[in-house]
């Protein structure tokens, strides 16, 4: 029975501090409180359809059909809101070619007062390419229909971090969460790697794009060792670091207008990666706006990891990457990386070598390593240990809000992930976004927090408003609050919550409160 009395205050909600109720019984309800845990921490968030879909399946199954990933798919209205954004749309050679056109014509025009709004109109359009790159990955965040690869989505993003306001980094956003990420999410580890070092944006972003013999750059060589794949104490030296810099010679970013068209002579008598007849120059590589270009290669042999590596164009590349992921060190890097992601800040050993033991086996396939993760005993022996963090905390408030309602404006998202300090492709730092639960629990971060779910809690955020624009109201009139005190409520939450928490519901006086005071306890912050 609902009962709003009064308002509780915010310094009951801060005080509710203690861990989920132990597991009861789910007073009929088919699935138990160890069903419920583990699918808080296998999906965004839960919905209707993550639960209907997990009771007609069970949970192997469930699993099953998660990892095999074939059915990838977003609501109509959905997929079609993010088909029209022009950072999706549009090749990204086009975007950065029209920017640049665009910025080229600004910089020709005389000074004065049309020069100043010229420029500034395209930055604001660039800053709205980045917001809809930011908006289509929330949306597909979601309401996407395989919420574990929703996460491995979000996790890969941030494992391979890159910062949108670097250079062109956030007219490429899109395309990096599109298509170098999101296919490789639950394949293999080394697809996914090689994917983000032909990715244009990682390459702008870590400086690759400038590293070429006689003018070597070391930032994505250390940065692909250390952050991506092999961790920090793993054993490789400044030498091994200098070498695969020396590898990575002559990888980068083609001309935008020279990715769009097909061989022609440039300036200096040159046909880009063609040559004069039109056949590619030998040992050319090109993918989009990707190129491996021989002639700013260091062709030497060198000595990487121990092993020697002939002088051999590209392949010395593919070859570098091998050894790479094959080492043990970077299939404990990985796997302990995500077992601090799903489980806690210190994962038990025991389980970060099973799950390396499947890397390794498995030629580091990603499905099997999360198979082995979310098939062990771990996954559900610390339920409530991980606060979620931002990007956790709005999406599966919004999953758990709308409830497969779709919106038109994910905005006011990606307003509240930068209030929360969690803004996506806004980690300076090529570290990403920290795991740790101390890192989003300050009482700054709760404040903000509670903001947050009193914007979504209330309904007051325009999401159903296209152009962002609120409807009118008479005064006094109060925009209708999300129904979370529902049978999703009843099913997924109700049986096992704190009684803290249970407390702080009975002192709400509107469902509005309500909804803000259970989006704001440990409850439902905590998975």
């Amino acid at each position: 029975m609902r009962r709003y009395t009064r308002l509780a205050p915010l310094g009951l909600l801060l005080a509710l501090a203690g861990a989920l109720s132990a597991p009861a019984a789910a007073d009929g309800a088919p699935l138990t409180h160890d069903d419920i845990a583990w699918l808080r921490r296998a999906s965004f968030g839960i919905d209707s359809a993550t639960l209907a879909r997990y009771r007609e399946l069970g949970r192997d199954r469930w699993l099953d059909e998660a990892l095999a990933d074939r059915d990838d798919h977003l609501p109509p209205a959905i997929a079609q809101e993010i088909d029209g954004y022009e950072a999706i749309a549009t090749p990204p050679a086009q975007l950065v070619m029209s920017y640049r056109e665009t910025l080229r014509q600004v910089k020709a025009m005389p000074d004065g007062d049309a020069k100043v709004a010229a420029k500034k109109a395209a930055q604001i359009h660039g800053r709205e390419l980045m917001r809809q790159a930011q908006q289509a990955e929330l949306l597909h965040a979601i309401y996407g229909s395989n919420p574990l690869k929703e996460q491995m989505v979000w996790f890969w993003l941030n494992h391979f971090s890159v910062y949108g306001n670097k250079g062109p980094v956030r007219l490429l956003a899109a395309d990096y969460e599109e298509h170098v990420i999101r296919p490789h999410a639950l394949g293999k580890f080394r697809d996914l790697v090689m994917a983000t070092l032909k990715s244009p944006a990682m390459l702008v972003y870590l400086d690759n794009a400038q590293n070429a013999k006689d003018k070597i750059n070391e930032n994505y060589a250390r940065e692909l060792m250390e952050l991506h794949t092999l961790g920090v104490h793993a054993g490789y030296t400044q030498q091994d670091v200098q070498q695969l810099a020396a590898i990575l010679t002559g990888v980068g970013v083609i001309r935008p207008r020279d990715a769009m068209r097909g061989p022609r002579m440039n300036r200096r008598g040159r046909f880009g990666g063609f040559d004069r007849f039109g056949g590619e120059r030998p040992g050319v590589v090109r993918q989009g706006l990707f190129e491996f270009n021989p002639a700013r290669h260091d062709s030497s042999d060198k000595v990487f990891l121990g092993q020697r590596i002939d002088g051999g164009g590209f392949d010395e590349v593919e070859h570098a990457v091998d050894l790479i992921v094959r080492q043990p060190a970077c299939a404990q890097f990985v796997s302990r990386e995500l077992a601090e992601y799903f489980v806690s800040d210190h994962p038990p050993q025991a389980l970060v070598d099973a799950m390396a033991a499947t890397f390794q086996r498995t030629d580091g396939d990603i499905a099997a390593v999360l198979r082995t993760l979310f098939t062990s005993k771990a996954i559900t022996a610390t339920a409530g240990a991980k606060f979620k963090d931002p990007v956790q905390f709005v999406v599966s408030a919004m999953r758990f809000s709308l409830d497969g309602r779709p919106i038109t404006n994910a905005q006011p998202l990606v307003a509240a992930l930068n209030q929360m300090g969690e803004p996506l492709y806004g980690r300076i730092t090529p570290d990403g976004w920290p795991l740790d639960n101390a890192s989003w629990a300050g009482s700054g971060q709760m404040a903000k927090r509670f903001d947050i779910a009193g914007m979504i809690g209330t309904g007051r955020a325009p999401l159903f408003a296209p152009d962002g624009t609120l409807p009118r109201r008479q005064p006094g009139e109060r925009p209708d609050p999300p129904t979370l005190n529902g049978p999703l409520f009843a099913q997924a939450m109700q049986p096992w919550l704190s009684p803290h928490t249970r407390d702080a519901l009975a002192q709400a006086k509107s469902p509005a409160e309500w909804n803000t005071f259970l989006l704001s306890s440990p409850d439902f912050n905590t998975r």
